[in-house]
Parts: structure tokens; sequence; C-alpha cells
């Protein structure tokens, strides 16, 4: 081969070379990957399929019996349900979705499988839950109540007096939803729903109406302290969500999956999904305390806040995100540095206005944080 041939081929492959490792670099880290979090020990692995018996539908019973009792490291496959027991399917009509929203007067729709028992989790523990993977299932689905029968329920539920209900088949070769023709959604799947045993103080109404029991089952509708429907996007494949312990196992539920939602979600329903597995690793921490809901991710950590009024989620979500930053170690700070540091660079975003108790979540960038790994 002549010399100008060789050094051409040469110049070729190194481009081909660069561009392979472009196309890397842009992808990103592998999927679920916690090589950013400290090393985690893997105990044994499980699995929790999706059925009647370990599927609850609308409500929070912490005398459930545990569907599954793991220890702390234990890996869990657990496979998840449509809304109201799998009755939502492709074909249902918005009349048949309203049937099922008064069928189970003061549940969530949510069909949440567990719960999950966690040997050594105790009150005043937390909970450290890794979401390691998310494989969704072949279809969703997107709905908003009608408005005349349900003024409350959606951002503008009193414009929007006809419901209306469009179930997508998923591409899950490229993790792609095409709303319609033109629009093509990428796939950004994440619980809705993840909750720990119930709060017994929670002020949230309690089945049948019951006021004297603190052990009551307690409606899946309000996100609360326990988790439960935050619908909160941030909580993709490689995060890790922190949960206050309240009842001896822990006792984790999961469902309400999503597959895609905006911040907000407005209309009522994101892209609602279920999923073949969610792969997670509880951990219990003794060395922690929490009163709110705690996320981490690669790049942010994420203070939550919930409560009917939308300005005292702000409050409670903003006031997380100081008290964090005025007792983390890295780069000590005063309360009031903490103010003005989440002023600054805090980026406070709405979760929802739809479950009745409507959620805030504010997001610390770990990028201002100089030498943070040399640090922590």
């Amino acid at each position: 081969m002549p010399r100008v041939f060789k050094q051409k081929s040469v110049i070729v492959a190194a481009l081909a070379a660069l561009a392979a490792g472009v196309a890397i670099a842009q992808e990103g880290p592998a999927r679920g990957n916690h090589d950013w979090a400290p090393p985690a020990p893997k105990g044994k692995y499980h699995m929790l399929p999706a059925t009647l018996e370990t599927v609850q539908w609308g409500w929070l019973d912490p005398r459930e019996k545990p569907k599954l009792e793991i220890n702390s490291g234990d890996t869990v496959s657990v496979e998840t349900m449509m809304h109201s027991h799998d009755k939502v399917q492709p074909g249902l009509t918005i009349e048949q979705a309203v049937e099922l929203r008064k069928a189970n007067p003061g549940g969530g729709p949510h069909s949440l499988t567990g719960p999950i028992y966690v040997n050594g989790a105790e009150p005043g523990d937390v909970l450290e839950i890794r979401i390691l993977k998310i494989e969704p299932k072949a279809w969703a689905v997107n709905f908003n109540l009608p408005g005349r029968d349900f003024p409350t329920i959606g951002a503008l539920a009193s414009e929007m007096p006809e419901g209306h209900i469009k179930f997508f088949p998923i591409d899950l070769e490229k993790r792609v939803v095409e709303f319609k023709p033109g629009i093509t959604l990428d796939l950004q799947p994440f619980p809705g729903t993840f909750a720990a045993g119930i709060d017994p103080n929670d002020p949230a109404p309690r089945k049948g109406g019951v006021k004297d029991d603190p052990l009551a089952p307690v409606s899946t509708l309000r996100p609360w302290k326990n988790g439960v429907n935050m619908d909160i996007n941030e909580l993709q494949e490689g995060t890790t969500l922190f949960l206050p312990v309240f009842l001896k196992g822990g006792l984790i539920w999961t469902g309400d999956s999503h597959c895609r939602q905006g911040n907000g979600e407005v209309n009522l329903t994101a892209l609602e999904c279920s999923y073949k597995e969610i792969l997670i690793q509880p951990i219990v921490r003794k060395d922690m305390k929490l009163d709110w809901p705690f996320i981490e991710t690669r790049t942010h950590w994420i203070t939550t806040g919930m409560n009917e009024d939308l300005d005292v989620a702000m409050t409670n979500a903003v006031r997380e995100a100081v008290d964090w930053l005025a007792n983390q170690k890295i780069v000590p700070m005063s309360r009031y540095e903490a103010y003005a540091l989440v002023s600054m660079a805090g980026d406070c975003r709405i979760s929802q206005v739809v479950d009745v108790r409507k959620g805030v979540h504010c997001m610390i960038p770990k990028s201002i944080f100089n030498d943070l790994h040399k640090k922590s």
C-alpha cells in the first residue's frame, strides 16, 4: 500500500476512535451507576413479582403482612402494576377511568408492590435506597379526569371540563415514545410513589374515617415524611433516596411507576407505565437522622417539602436545604451563609401540584464545592 494511503487509513482510524470516544463521553455513566457513592457491599438477590397478593391498591396498611423479608444491603428486583390493580389497560375509556377512580373512596389509584421488611430497620433510623435499574413494560398512558366532575384535580381542571385519555406504545429498544407524529419523548423512568411504613402522626385522613388508631391505613394520594406519592422526577436510575423509618422493618412499597414526567405533573398524570423491574438496594443507616425525604444524585443533593399550601411546601423545602448545608462538613458554614447559598445556587422546583399535598424539591449542585472529593 502506498504511504499516503497508509497515512489516510491511520487518520481515518484515529478519527473513528475519537468519534467513538466522544460518543461514549456523551452517553455518560452507565445506567444505574453509583460509582459516585461510597461502596456498598451487595447481599443476597431477591425478586418480588406483582400479583394481587403482593400489590395493594390505594392504601398503605402498616398491618399488611410483609411480602418479602430482606437484610440491609440485599438487592431486590420489584415488578410493578398499572393503576387500580392493573385494571388500567389499553382500550380503557375515560368514562371507565372515572369509574375506577370512584371505586376506591378516599384511596389513591396507585398499585403498590410490597411491603418489603428490612431486618434491623427501627424507628428513628434512615433507609438508604439505591435505585440501580428500571426496565419498563411495553406501553404507557396519560389522562386527565373531567374537570366538571373533579374541579380541583389538575392545574387547569376548570378549563378542561372533558376528560382525556391516551395510550402510548413504548419502543423499549430505543427507550422512546411517540407522543404524536413529529413529537418524540425519550424515556426518563422513575417511581412516582416510593414509601416506607406510615408515619403514625401523619394527619392525612385514614381509611374508613378512623380517627383514634395511628396505625389505620393511609391513602397513597398524599406525599409525606415517609415518601409516598412524591412524583419527583429526579428519582431515576443511579439515584439514592433516603427515607426516615417510622415502623419496625422499614416496610418499603413502590409503584405508581412513571416513564417520564415534567415538573408539576399539571394535568394529573405523567407518562404512567409499569415496570418489568425496578432493581433497588435498601441499606439501613443508623448514623443518619432525617425528618423528610432526601435525595442524592451524581450531580445534586435534593431536599423536599410537602404541604397542601404550595407556599408552605416551598418554605419546608428551603428550610431543609438550609439546614442540610448548615450541617454538612465539606465546607462548614453558618445558617445565614447557607440561606444565602440556597438563594444564589439552589434550584427549587415544583414537583407536583395534583396530589392534594403539593411538593417542592430544592436541588443543591455538587459542582459548587471545590475539592469535593478530597474533603468528602
